[in-house]
């Protein structure tokens, strides 16, 4: 099939794109800040509160690629504007929740929703741009996607702030109804040449594996600890992975998850990169307001503003990243970017009950921000160029499915810490802030090590 690659409009597709992939983003971290107030008007404990956010990228892992592929089969435009509808109307429901079962069963809804816009979005967008534009347009979508995401919590807090957590969702309204105006106007319709058939199975063998594994790490960080069913429920995920890995072997080419990319050394080391940053990166974006709310009084605003630096440096920095990583390589980049992310972790024992934030909280920021904008600008387009042209649509759908994973399994492992109130709670915090150093340590060293050097 055909992409928008004959747009006339190309800076309007790019608008499009990150308005659409912006929703996504921004309710992937808005709910963050939200989080004691969710508690205290739906009266959810500290396992709820992980499946809030764990129910919402739980489809938006397992799903991305089945999203892309059903993109390529009924038409990218179509799934687009179908996933920015969806989410629009779970963001409704988020909005009027009543109990813990609503939100969760709204929260998996958008999740699915998004599952659908975002490869959909950068499919579109590399159907637009060529050449060297092409990278500076992912480049962008990519830098500004993290940048949302930052911004979600300072939105979520001051809106918390003045009034409901149930305005955060309904944030999305606007955003949604201008993507879709937009799209339909802008954005050429699909010629579908031929469609292949759908890996449902897949799909569905990668959900309930993710399902079962997410859940049983939900109940094994808990207060409860490894109980007998939340062992045969890892077991039984673990099973189901393995199954769905022979499913994509048998399937060959038209798996939703193509086995030869795994051919590529970099990128296996690109994988196990955005699996461990983007891990630890999910972490500090739930934990840090909720300690700062907790533990140091902060408003919702004040706490969501704590993370404000990150996207300011993000945006000014990317540009700068960009031509330089395009010089070097994303080897040097990603590697460097990663080890100064951990330093920043390390900081983070400066945070304790009632922290300064320009002396305890903002160096920590700081670092994991310059750190970050090194390393996110070259990484999508590193992912492309370390696949053959075939593979590069499931690449990039499986590096986001990656990244959206890694803050699932993140947030599944911080039941201890929601449980713990007073010194207990900030002893679990310093615990979880220093293994999210040491995981991103291991991304700066599987970085250096698998990527292959600039020619």
């Amino acid at each position: 099939m055909s992409s928008a690659a004959h747009s006339q409009h190309p800076s309007v597709v790019l608008t499009i794109t990150i308005l659409a992939s912006s929703l996504a983003f921004i309710d992937g971290s808005v709910v963050n800040v939200a989080l004691p107030a969710l508690g205290k008007s739906l009266s959810a404990d500290a396992a709820s509160l992980q499946w809030i956010i764990n129910i919402y990228l739980l489809p938006l892992s397992a799903l991305l690629l089945l999203g892309g592929a059903a993109g390529d089969s009924f038409g990218r435009r179509r799934l687009l504007v179908l996933g920015i509808l969806l989410f629009a109307i779970a963001s409704v429901g988020c909005s009027f929740s009543t109990t813990v079962a609503t939100m969760l069963t709204f929260r998996l809804v958008q999740g699915v929703g998004a599952a659908m816009l975002l490869p959909n979005s950068l499919a579109i967008l590399s159907g637009t741009f060529s050449g060297t534009a092409k990278g500076r347009a992912v480049g962008i979508w990519a830098a500004s996607g993290a940048a949302f995401g930052a911004i979600g919590p300072v939105l979520g807090g001051w809106l918390i702030d003045l009034g409901s957590w149930r305005s955060i969702f309904l944030i999305n309204i606007p955003l949604a109804a201008a993507a879709i105006a937009l799209a339909w106007r802008y954005i050429p319709t699909d010629r579908i040449e031929g469609s292949s058939k759908l890996d449902a199975s897949g799909g569905l063998l990668a959900t309930l594996g993710l399902g079962a594994l997410t859940w049983a790490l939900t109940v094994g960080s808990g207060p409860s600890g490894w109980t007998a069913t939340a062992a045969i429920a890892a077991f039984a995920g673990a099973i189901a992975l393995a199954c769905f890995v022979w499913l994509e072997g048998r399937r060959g080419s038209s798996a939703m998850m193509p086995l030869q990319m795994f051919a590529s050394r970099s990128f296996v080391g690109l994988t196990v990169f955005t699996l461990l940053v983007y891990g630890a990166l999910g972490v500090v974006f739930v934990l840090l307001p909720f300690v700062l709310i907790q533990m140091s009084g902060y408003s919702g605003t004040g706490a969501g503003s704590a993370l404000l630096p990150m996207p300011l440096v993000m945006a000014a920095g990317s540009p700068f990243i960009g031509p330089v990583a395009a010089r070097v390589g994303a080897r040097l980049p990603l590697s460097a970017g990663s080890l100064l992310v951990a330093v920043g972790f390390c900081l983070s024992f400066r945070v304790t009950a009632g922290a300064d934030y320009w002396r305890d909280v903002l160096p920590m920021i700081l670092l994991i921000a310059i750190g970050m904008t090194i390393a996110v600008a070259p990484l999508t387009t590193a992912v492309l160029a370390s696949v053959d042209d075939k593979h590069t649509g499931s690449a990039s759908g499986f590096n986001s499915a990656i990244a959206r994973l890694g803050g699932l399994l993140g947030t599944a492992l911080l039941g201890v810490v929601f449980s713990s109130q007073g010194a207990e709670l900030l002893h679990a915090f310093h615990a979880a802030m220093l293994y999210s150093g040491l995981a991103c340590l291991v991304a700066s060293i599987f970085a250096f090590t698998l990527i292959k050097p600039a020619r």
